[in-house]
């Protein structure tokens, strides 16, 4: 009672003082006698978000050693010496073995040229062609001195159906996934450009308007003996006022990657800024301009502390005249020896299979992709099951799923994977996250971590501790084991003493727990007499292979 009067003094302080709470705080954890609690408590995924564990799991139990004494400073403010707190969390663990290898793997993206060696004038496989018949071949020409055991997942278009003579995509980049292959350029500002789950997005926005310059420039696109060109983008353009200057894509024809891109020549490309108020898809624009030249395209992003327009980009391409057609976009792949042959149990997801799981929002065809929202597991299960790519499905066949991951942590498209075996007839995934236990202690000064076991002894453990000593101590062990209670009165023939009950008790975790390792502790919770019933604990740790008092 004491405690919670000294809590209510201080806290009053705050309406007649101007002490902080964490003075109140130090306040209290200076008495003599701290308020003690116990508790349980599993991270949820707020928690994990406070915490900026964006994968919602600790990536080792060191971490979460090192970052949880924190968070219950947070959560028990008010605890002292002598609290603990059983915390349950979500701990990753890996991948199945070889998984790595492959979303590790180095990629080969097939070339026009690559195409037309099957005898396809298209840009990508026709439907009637088996992509194994060229692309070992493929590989062959294009990876210089491979080593025995590599890996190589190549990638290519393959048409739904036969394609039809139209405009046909000499280059294209569709963002979050080829972000990471454009030079973010901050000139000014903090804000600019950025991925999100199914765009790229420039903005001087945040709370308020800012000053920014950010360019986003693309790779070299070589468009040398192609003619008629034409240029196509799917945008959305908000907020936009009078200053035109602040949104432009602008094309170089004698920049160099990773150069300095104020010292090369940059031409205007023009359009009506004022008809993307929704994601649109352009006309396709006359690109003739870089008929037979080797460029490099940029978004060029400005605000000032006045107006900041919103621009989203979802995808542009470059085009000319030939055959067109829907085409899926695939992988395979391959391992090297002696030449490169097809890699087993092994399926790279493709546009068509995202498709097929869903293309509405928050559905993994929506943007080709899955995320924290849009968990793998709780899909691809289901995909094999109805469209086992290797027409597995006996128990215990395994296969490892390659897929695309849009991350929050970096706002950018991953590769990842994992391992699904079929287990009772459905297909299981490899558990790379598990849910486990970590307990924490106060010190007197922080939370630490503590292997402390709490336990309280049952009727059994008052049998066992009765028989071992019915010779040692006849009397007290007789009576223990007939009223259960440890008589604990000093004036007592039946009186246990503390080196007594430790003697007891070592014998009793010996054989309750004989493997447990150094420095191991616990908390004995036992039920003893002294005059009436009541509760007694002890507390021991393992030292030296023994038991002692802590």
């Amino acid at each position: 009672m004491k405690r919670i009067i000294y809590l209510l003094a201080i806290v009053g302080v705050i309406f007649t003082g101007c002490n902080p709470i964490e003075d109140i705080y130090d306040e209290i954890d200076a008495r003599d006698n701290p308020i003690v609690g116990s508790a349980e408590y599993t991270l949820t995924s707020e928690d994990y978000e406070d915490l900026d564990l964006n994968f919602g799991n600790f990536s080792s139990e060191d971490d979460a050693k090192a970052i949880l004494p924190g968070f219950l400073n947070d959560l028990y403010p008010i605890w002292g010496e002598g609290s603990s707190v059983l915390v349950g969390y979500n701990l990753y663990i890996g991948n199945a073995e070889g998984v790595s290898d492959f979303t590790g793997a180095d990629t080969y993206q097939l070339t026009n040229d690559d195409y037309a060696t099957s005898g396809s004038d298209a840009f990508g496989f026709y439907p009637n062609i088996d992509p194994n018949d060229f692309i070992p071949d493929i590989l062959d020409a294009a990876i210089a001195s491979p080593v025995e055991g590599q890996l190589v997942r190549a990638d290519y278009d393959q048409y739904f159906n036969d394609p039809v003579v139209g405009l046909a995509n000499l280059y294209q980049a569709s963002f979050p996934a080829n972000f990471d292959d454009f030079e973010n350029i901050d000139v000014l500002g903090a804000q600019g450009w950025s991925a999100g789950s199914g765009n790229v997005q420039g903005s001087g926005w945040d709370g308020g308007a800012f000053a920014n310059e950010d360019w986003l420039i693309s790779p070299e696109i070589d468009l040398t003996g192609e003619t008629d060109l034409k240029f196509q983008i799917n945008q959305e353009i908000d907020f936009f006022g009078a200053e035109p200057e602040s949104i432009d894509i602008i094309i170089s024809t004698d920049y160099t990657t990773g150069g300095d891109h104020t010292a090369a020549t940059w031409t205007t490309f023009d359009f009506d800024k004022t008809l993307y108020g929704s994601l649109t898809l352009s006309e396709d624009f006359d690109f003739s301009a870089y008929d037979d030249q080797v460029i490099h395209v940029a978004f060029k992003y400005a605000s000032d502390d006045v107006a900041a327009a919103r621009w989203r980009i979802e995808s542009f391409a470059i085009k000319t005249l030939g055959v067109d057609g829907d085409a899926n976009n695939k992988g395979d792949y391959y391992v090297y020896d002696g030449g490169w042959e097809l890699a087993d149990d092994v399926y790279y997801l493709s546009k068509a299979d995202y498709d097929s799981m869903g293309e509405n929002s928050g559905e993994p065809g929506r943007f080709n992709n899955f995320s924290s929202s849009t968990p793998a597991d709780a899909y691809i299960p289901t995909f094999l099951s109805i469209n086992n790519p290797f027409a597995f499905g006996q128990e215990e066949d395994q296969i490892i799923v390659v897929y695309k991951y849009f991350s929050t942590s970096c706002f950018c498209t991953q590769t990842r994977g994992n391992q699904y075996t079929v287990i009772d007839g459905e297909w299981t995934p490899h558990s790379s996250v598990i849910s486990t236990t970590l307990q924490f202690g106060h010190d007197g000064d922080s939370w630490v971590p503590d292997n402390t076991i709490r336990y309280t002894l049952t009727g059994a453990d008052v049998s066992f501790i009765s028989d071992t000593f019915s010779t040692i101590y006849p009397g007290p062990a007789d009576n223990v084991g007939f009223f259960g209670s440890f008589d604990r009165r000093p004036s007592s023939d039946n009186f246990w003493s503390d080196d007594m009950l430790l003697e007891a008790f070592n014998a009793l975790l010996d054989n309750i727990d004989p493997s447990a390792q150094e420095g191991q502790k616990y908390v004995l919770t036992f039920v003893t007499y002294i005059g009436s019933v009541a509760d007694e604990s002890m507390s021991l740790i393992k030292t030296g292979g023994v038991w002692v008092l802590q």
